[in-house]
């Protein structure tokens, strides 16, 4: 079976901390992962829970606690893609409270959300928690950092027969809250193996002349040219202001923080992912516990507060064997954070700046989704046939619930539009459009 699974996820093989992960779930009730984003916490989780899942029992087994709305579904498609045969329900603030209910109808064998919806839906009495006998919570610093404390609290004390806890972290855990039931849990601590090394990751900084850096940032991407990168900032109105910036240039991008729909934050992802976009303005919502892509230069515009933040943030980059550079921005009036750990290396921008040139992809979207009974090769069946491209012409296609979106080359796009505007998929009429 895990041979199968492997290939559904097109891995090889499973790294050191997942085989660890799995062997020390067979023995210990209770376990501790720390590990870094990146490295595979995910799978590292999942494959215990699947092999703790009955075919047979008709109840919600497992519950996945997580900090995001994009955890929750990023950890749900990876749960898809393995094709066990269980069913999985994901339940997150912004998606519809009745689908999710009606959802419950036939409940998951796993089910994952985010600690608000999930405590909205046990107060409801949406569903039965007493078959859920494992419980993981992803990313649990993360969850305490943003105030979850309370409704995981009430969440695990509905959770009566409990046989085994998995608590991921990416940070070092102190003292682990009373309220978790985890007791003396055996600690799998991978933060240093995972931890990108300073031949990976290149350290960088920048001084603006005053203390508006805005005009050093558009240098320095102006520098960078194309290469994937993320733009850090510790609040959303800096992220806007960036991006007023960057759309007065014509410079393609996306932004993604808190204030934002839910909608717009999973096609900002998704224009990332395909490569519409190789520049992303975000807060620290982005540093940890997404599906992007690896990243090959990592902008701190706004200097992360503390050590963890820094750590977060660069380990969007330099993972594996890529190598990735992390860059600090310093007005006249910032000094250099004294947690690094070595000094960065002082670097000048070019006297001229040179706009990026568009990137090759623009972003196709398509109204019906995985719910529609519309799959992957039906929309690539569609545009290769209907709409005459050529394989080479047509990017990563991703299927949402209601929604698919499509990449496809600048230079095709708009004449695929003319063609296929008023095509219907499977019989139905669905809108197509050049996303905005």
């Amino acid at each position: 079976m895990l041979q199968k699974i492997l290939e559904n996820l097109k891995i090889a093989s499973l790294n050191e901390m997942q085989l660890q992960a799995i062997e020390t779930a067979k023995k210990a009730s209770d376990i501790l992962l720390l590990s870094h984003t990146g490295s595979g916490k995910t799978l590292a989780f999942l494959l215990p829970v699947l092999y703790n899942l009955d075919s047979k029992n008709a109840d919600i087994q497992t519950l996945i606690l997580v900090p995001s709305r994009e955890l929750a579904i990023q950890i749900e498609q990876v749960f898809k893609q393995m094709s066990t045969g269980f069913k999985v329900n994901c339940c997150y603030g912004g998606h519809s409270t009745k689908t999710e209910k009606n959802n419950f109808s036939h409940p998951p064998a796993l089910l994952v959300g985010t600690p608000g919806r999930i405590a909205y839906h046990i107060r409801h009495n949406n569903f039965n928690t007493e078959g859920i006998h494992t419980l993981i919570l992803d990313e649990f610093d993360k969850s305490l950092e943003l105030g979850f404390k309370e409704d995981m609290s009430f969440i695990i004390s509905r959770l009566g027969k409990l046989r085994k806890r998995i608590l991921t972290s990416a940070t070092n855990m102190g003292e682990i809250p009373e309220f978790t039931g985890v007791k003396r849990p055996v600690e799998l601590n991978y933060l240093d193996t995972s931890t990108p090394t300073t031949a990976q990751l290149k350290l960088k900084f920048l001084r603006a002349p005053d203390t508006d850096k805005l005009e050093v940032l558009f240098g320095l991407i102006c520098m960078l040219q194309n290469k994937s990168t993320l733009v850090f900032c510790n609040h959303r109105d800096a992220v806007e202001r960036i991006s007023v910036l960057l759309a007065g240039k014509k410079l393609p991008h996306g932004i993604f923080h808190g204030g934002m729909e839910q909608e717009d934050r999973e096609r900002a992802l998704i224009k990332f992912r395909n490569g519409s976009h190789r520049m992303l303005i975000t807060t620290d919502l982005a540093s940890r516990g997404l599906d992007i892509p690896e990243i090959e230069a990592v902008i701190h515009y706004q200097l992360p507060t503390t050590h963890d933040i820094y750590t977060h943030r660069n380990g969007r980059t330099a993972r594996m064997n890529a190598a990735g550079t992390s860059y600090l921005l310093l007005s006249s009036a910032d000094y250099i954070p004294t947690f690094l750990e070595e000094i960065p290396e002082l670097m000048t921008l070019p006297e001229t700046n040179i706009l990026p040139e568009n990137t090759p992809w623009r972003t196709l979207y398509i109204g019906a989704g995985k719910k529609d009974k519309i799959n992957k090769m039906d929309i690539v069946g569609m545009l290769l046939q209907k709409g005459k491209l050529l394989r080479d012409d047509l990017g990563r296609v991703e299927v949402l619930d209601y929604s698919s979106y499509a990449a496809v080359r600048n230079d095709k796009i708009d004449g695929l539009h003319k063609l296929i505007r008023e095509e219907k998929i499977k019989n139905k009429k669905v809108k197509i459009a050049i996303s905005r």
